[in-house]
């Protein structure tokens, strides 16, 4: 396999209990032959530290893609979701990534309707999306479930207001994606062939984790080509092999 994704729960901890880190077993990752990509899963921004990122950052595999949890954008929300960071923390984290990976592309998870979030809660989280203008948000509705913290937190959001605010913000979110790709439209990049649609055409992703379709005759499912970004439809980015 050309590239391989670690993912787990508090993956930024990981190696914690044995006396290693994330950092090292990245490092290690990418001294095996053939693996020429790196892909993490979701990650816990306060446990991002400067020495992780910047071990991580000499790991030229390693893609320049970061799922950074998020959960809301606002600072009252996150309190009473007993969050131990905030969105300054959160968005000095992502200056350090962008600092350490040019380039960089984030995604995360947004949870809208949680108990007690208001009107200005709601749009001071979605202000916070597009500020930080990610890739990919995952937009999830609050969901109460017994036995929890949360089921029995006051001011509970109806689920047509839940619904109205995950629509809402979806299209936000989608809106800075198509801004964000679009952006990107003449950069050289690499990608990873891996499905083919027929004997030329191929789907794929960069190393940023942009969905890309392109002709790649000569080649085979599975390679890594040199291609540059087009013209996003929405759903893929177009790109042509690189000269």
């Amino acid at each position: 396999y050309a590239e391989v994704v670690f993912s787990g729960i508090n993956l930024s901890s990981y190696g914690r209990d044995t006396g290693t880190d994330l950092a090292e077993i990245v490092e290690k990752a990418a001294q095996v032959p053939g693996i020429r990509r790196i892909r993490l899963g979701s990650l816990e921004p306060d446990l991002m530290t400067e020495e992780m990122i910047a071990r991580m950052a000499r790991v030229p595999a390693l893609c320049p893609q970061f799922h950074l949890s998020l959960q809301s954008g606002c600072d009252a929300t996150l309190r009473r979701m007993r969050r131990i960071y905030d969105t300054a923390g959160y968005r000095a984290v992502v200056e350090k990534l962008r600092a350490a990976f040019p380039g960089a592309s984030f995604t995360t998870d947004v949870i809208v309707g949680f108990p007690g979030e208001t009107e200005t809660d709601f749009e001071e989280s979605a202000a916070f999306v597009r500020e930080i203008g990610f890739l990919k948000v995952h937009v999830f509705s609050f969901s109460r479930r017994a036995g929890t913290p949360a089921y029995d937190m006051p001011d509970q959001i109806d689920e047509a207001e839940k619904a109205r605010r995950s629509h809402r913000l979806q299209a936000e979110a989608d809106a800075v994606r198509a801004r964000v790709i679009a952006g990107m439209a003449g950069r050289p990049v690499e990608v990873l062939l891996e499905k083919p649609v027929n004997n030329t055409l191929f789907t794929g992703y960069t190393r940023e984790y942009v969905p890309v379709l392109l002709k790649a005759p000569g080649h085979r499912q599975g390679g890594i080509v040199h291609a540059v970004l087009g013209a996003f439809d929405g759903t893929r980015c177009a790109a042509a092999l690189a000269e």
